[in-house]
């Protein structure tokens, strides 16, 4: 005990004398550690606390201040009153002492001990004998905290203060400048409104202490270590602005006074916090400003160029009629929401009658924002706008005239939250459906396609509110639909019809059934016109165009199961044909068939009635089509089928992948079942058409023509898109056979679709032991087909290496890196350097078929940045090591790999392949030129250091690619040079004449995109130091 005792003493005398600010922890650790006491430190401090030097006086209470930050947890009451009392006198000692008391009592705060009264005691002291705002930063941020501590552990005690604690309060933040004490401040104004603490006659005090700092004008240092925010500081304020009615009569007239502002921030700052008032406020708050308010939200709408000040005006004025429509609810007063609108609609109403006037559309939108904020304020908008408008539309006769008409009504029309107020009232437009409905119906009729377009969204709209449109609207809107879709041949009429039609098929199904999917299916199918010499024009562009706007028609309204029950088997349909030959369709018909069938399987509802559809229907009719015609194949002396083309059963695969990837589990396992059984061992039963061959091996080596081979992709289609839970029956025996017909067969598609279809089920199977086996199985079939010069399989195999080395990629399988290892030496192979270069870009890209997250395959967070990280010390190396004639391979692919990394990662790695990257720019490669181009320009909007010393080297070769054959490279290096002309002017400036030089011919260029960027880069170089330039 002595020997500590001694120690404490060493400590505080090496603290208080020897100015030693480290000891202050070493007293702290001992006290932890049970060596001695807070008692037996005060007591050791005796002679200090008591000297007549207020420097050591300071310095005491200072070590004991931060003794009591680590240890006041393990306080007794006793003690903590003891230390409080001290406390409270030593804010009467001397000025230097007070930053270091304050800090004690801070830590005193935090006690979970503290005796009843003390906070009382502490905050009295604290108003009575400190004069906050004369303190430095830190000590004034002490008092803040002493003040929330007390208020969430002690509140009843500073409740029972009264008005007194709001003026301590007022007195100690008046006149605060620092941000960081600022959020503290402004928390304890909002704990004081929210918690309900007392304000008393102070009311006014406490918002004009906090309202001084409206609006926020703040904006932080650059690499602010605080990390403190306007937007922060913002929104802390208006917390403590809006919290409380009370303040209602000081900040409506202040927000008023701000809105007159020409600060932008200020108006949006005002407009935000008189949004966030009206949620908190009622009538009789507003009541004596509301002329006022309308007047300025009036003035910003109508005469601001800022499209947000513009919003944030007409929120304002929806929160501001909300609210009145609450405040009436409980009041036998006037209806003071419409005497407010009335107001509204007297200043709006009359410029709607002048549609070609600008002041058309600010009033609509302050007439749509009140009618948006209420059932009852839309219904009065509604009746004192509605009837002018038809009339206006029905009497004016120029389309721009209708058109601005048409497009106000949209914007009423438009359904909210509240156009209902509850499933039981009727709709605000009940009164004008049949005005309304005349109105979109005559519009859909005009020649005018913009007038038109409108007329689809009125349309649209109107269909959302529920039970406006009877049963003799809607099919009256499907036959104008119909109409427009047989015969509208613009395009954005074309596109707005089928969007209109979506959405109205989703609400109205059985009218669609009735109505449009028969008048579409007898245009699909009519016979093409017969030409003078008894032929038929099987490619006239109006039929052509007529099919494919049907079709696509088609697939826009397939989203209810009914809908799709009957519009599928059109489509079908149209295949079948074309597989026999009977309807004349093209092969761009058929494609856009099946596209129809892919946005049909993405868009409709996951139900059970789709799945089976999709299941018992569509799959087994695309299966049997595409098996008939691949059996038909070659060996017949007729026509061949066109399902048969790579067009045409590549399209059939998203269609399949598609539905596959969401059936239901027991669906899912079924198809997998059927697709392996057809595939591997003929099995047709579940085919539409039983009149199919014995023994169909549609994997086997010996099949005899490449159209029954490509059918592996539709079963890459269908087994590599579903679910990592379903089972693929017989996988070892497929997975062979895929391995086979990967390396064997001779037909591109064929060759592909295969090692797609196995690295699919590769990257979905377990792991273990069997997965490993199977990996190296056939990494050295690979190999030896790779590693034999005679072999004539090497691009097959090549293939197979990539697929396979994505698919082990993507899970982060260990063994991922023996492939591509191997594809890394490829790339100084003459033969397959080329193509192993271009196989990064597949490892790195996204695969639209297989391997995605759609089709829910293994794929791991972050693999490319792991990849690029383990990977590009081994590219850089075999570029270095390389032979010239060799390097290009290595440039292409880092370029590859580079250009498919976040933007953050390229920035952070550019200054190491720089040099490459700039080698890459003189390959003669096109495609590296551009690929690396296109890795370029985004990272010079933003150039790192290391980019700027290379400037010299960077601008040589871009504009030597200013002048390259292809159109594409010449159009990416000039938006290159544009891009360096943002880098600081003293690092350019050099360069200006000879870029201007150089940059001559690009505008002579015969390419009018390539002159396009010729003018902008070099209008910015030709800026450079001047006075009118940036």
């Amino acid at each position: 005990m002595a020997a500590d005792s001694a120690l404490l003493v060493g400590l505080v005398e090496e603290f208080v004398s020897g100015q030693q600010d480290s000891k202050a922890a070493d007293t702290a650790t001992g006290i932890k550690a049970g060596k001695f006491t807070i008692l037996q430190l005060v007591e050791a401090l005796g002679l200090s606390l008591t000297s007549s030097q207020p420097q050591t006086r300071a310095r005491a209470v200072q070590l004991l201040s931060q003794v009591l930050q680590e240890c006041y947890a393990d306080l007794s009451e006793q003690e903590v009153e003891v230390l409080i009392a001290f406390y409270e006198n030593r804010l009467k000692d001397h000025y230097v002492i007070t930053p270091h008391a304050l800090q004690g009592l801070k830590a005193l705060t935090k006690c979970t001990v503290l005796p009843p009264g003390s906070a009382v005691s502490m905050l009295k002291s604290l108003f009575q004998d400190v004069h906050v705002q004369s303190l430095m930063l830190a000590e004034r941020a002490h008092v803040y905290n002493m003040l929330i501590n007390l208020m969430g552990s002690r509140e009843e005690e500073l409740k029972g203060l009264g008005a007194d604690f709001v003026f301590g309060f007022v007195q100690s933040m008046d006149g605060e400048r620092d941000p960081r004490n600022l959020l503290l401040a402004f928390q304890i104004a909002r704990n004081i409104i929210h918690r309900n603490y007392d304000m008393g006659k102070f009311t006014e005090e406490l918002f004009e202490v906090t309202s001084c700092y409206f609006p926020i004008d703040f904006s932080p240092p650059p690499n602010d270590p605080h990390g403190i925010t306007k937007e922060e500081l913002i929104l802390t304020l208006r917390a403590v602005l809006t919290g409380t009615p009370s303040f209602a009569e000081f900040l409506l007239p202040l927000i008023i006074e701000k809105l007159d502002s020409d600060v932008q921030s200020a108006k949006l700052d005002s407009l935000q916090t008189l949004s966030a008032c009206a949620s908190v406020y009622e009538y009789k708050d507003l009541a004596e400003f509301l002329p006022g308010l309308w007047a300025s939200l009036r003035r910003e709408v109508f005469q601001t160029a800022s499209e947000r000040v513009e919003s944030t005006g007409l929120s304002a004025l929806s929160a501001l009629t909300s609210c009145l429509s609450r405040s009436v609810l409980n009041s036998d007063s006037e209806d003071s929401l419409n005497v407010f609108l009335d107001q509204v609609i007297k200043d709006c109403e009359h410029h709607l009658s002048e549609p070609d006037l600008k002041l058309v559309w600010p009033s609509a939108k302050l007439l749509q924002a009140a009618s948006s904020a209420s059932y009852r304020a839309s219904y009065r908008v509604a009746a004192a706008v509605m009837p002018s408008l038809i009339e206006q539309y029905n009497n004016r006769t120029q389309c721009a005239h209708r058109r601005t008409l048409l497009e106000v009504v949209q914007g009423f029309v438009q359904p909210s939250k509240i156009g209902q107020s509850n499933m039981e009232d009727e709709s605000v437009l009940s009164d004008f459906r049949a005005s309304l409905c005349s109105v979109v119906f005559s519009a859909l009729t005009e020649s005018n396609a913009g007038l038109q377009v409108t007329a689809t969204r009125v349309l649209t709209a109107l269909a959302q509110h529920t039970g406006l449109l009877q049963q003799a609207d809607v099919e009256q809107a499907v036959a104008h639909l119909t109409r427009l879709v047989l015969g509208e041949a613009d395009a954005t009429v074309s596109v707005a019809v089928l969007d209109c039609a979506g959405s109205l098929a989703k609400l109205h199904p059985a009218a669609f059934i009735t109505n449009m999917v028969p008048h579409l299916k007898d245009q699909i199918f009519t016979e093409p016109m017969a030409l003078g010499d008894g032929s038929t024009l099987c490619q006239e562009p109006s039929q052509h165009a007529v099919r494919q706007r049907c079709v696509s028609a088609l697939a826009a309204v397939s989203s209810q199961p009914s809908v799709v029950q009957e519009s599928t088997p059109v489509l079908l349909q149209v295949l079948s044909s074309a597989h026999t030959g009977s309807g004349c369709f093209s092969s761009e018909e058929v494609v856009s068939v099946c596209h129809s069938l892919q946005r049909i399987a993405e868009q409709a509802q996951d139900t059970e009635e789709t799945s089976h559809i999709f299941h018992d229907i569509i799959i087994p009719r695309l299966l049997g089509l595409a098996l008939q015609a691949a059996l038909q194949g070659e060996g017949h002396a007729g026509p061949r089928s066109p399902l048969v083309e790579e067009s045409i059963i590549s399209a059939m695969v998203p269609v399949i992948s598609t539905t596959c990837a969401r059936l239901q589990p027991t669906l899912a396992s079924q198809t997998a079942s059927r697709a392996v059984s057809l595939f591997l061992d003929g099995d047709v039963s579940f085919l539409p058409d039983k009149a199919f061959p014995d023994h169909i091996q549609l994997l086997k080596k010996q099949s005899q023509y490449w159209s029954q081979s490509q059918m592996v992709c539709l079963l890459m289609a269908c087994v590599c898109s579903l679910p990592r839970s379903v089972e693929v029956p017989q996988m070892d025996r497929l997975l062979a056979e895929l391995e086979e017909l990967s390396c064997s067969n001779s037909h591109p598609l064929s060759y592909t679709s295969a090692a797609k279809c196995y690295a699919g089920l590769v990257n979905k199977a377990p792991p273990g032991d069997s997965l490993e086996s199977l990996i190296e199985r056939t990494m050295k079939r690979v190999c030896s087909e790779l590693d034999s010069p005679s072999s004539p399989q090497h691009t097959q195999a090549l293939t197979l290496l990539m697929w396979v080395a994505k698919a082990l990629l993507l899970r982060y399988h260990p063994l991922s890196t023996t492939l591509t290892d191997k594809l890394f030496s490829l790339l100084s192979d003459s033969e397959l350097g080329t193509s192993a270069a271009d196989g990064f870009s597949l490892l790195m890209s996204d695969s639209v078929d297989v391997l995605n997250r759609g089709c829910h395959a293994d794929v791991r967070i972050m693999y490319r940045q792991r990849f690029f990280t383990e990977n590009s010390a081994k590219l850089v190396q075999g570029f270095n090591s390389a032979p010239p004639e060799k390097k290009s391979c290595y440039l292409k692919a880092l370029s590859h790999i580079v250009n498919n990394l976040p933007r953050q990662v390229q920035l952070s790695e550019l200054p190491a392949l720089l040099p490459l990257l700039l080698e890459a720019l003189s390959c003669p490669d096109q495609g590296v030129q551009l690929s690396t181009l296109s890795c370029l320009q985004p990272v010079l909007l933003d150039p790192p250091s290391a980019l700027i010393t290379q400037l010299e080297a960077l601008v040589s070769r871009l504009l030597a690619l200013t002048s390259s054959p292809a159109m594409k490279v010449r159009i990416a290096s000039l938006r290159c040079v544009h891009a360096v002309s943002r880098f600081p002017e003293h690092e350019v400036m050099p360069f200006r004449t000879r870029v201007l030089r150089a940059l001559a011919a690009p505008l002579g260029d015969n390419k009018r995109l390539v002159r396009s960027e010729a003018v902008k880069a070099r209008g910015e170089w030709f800026l450079l130091g001047s006075p009118g330039g940036r």
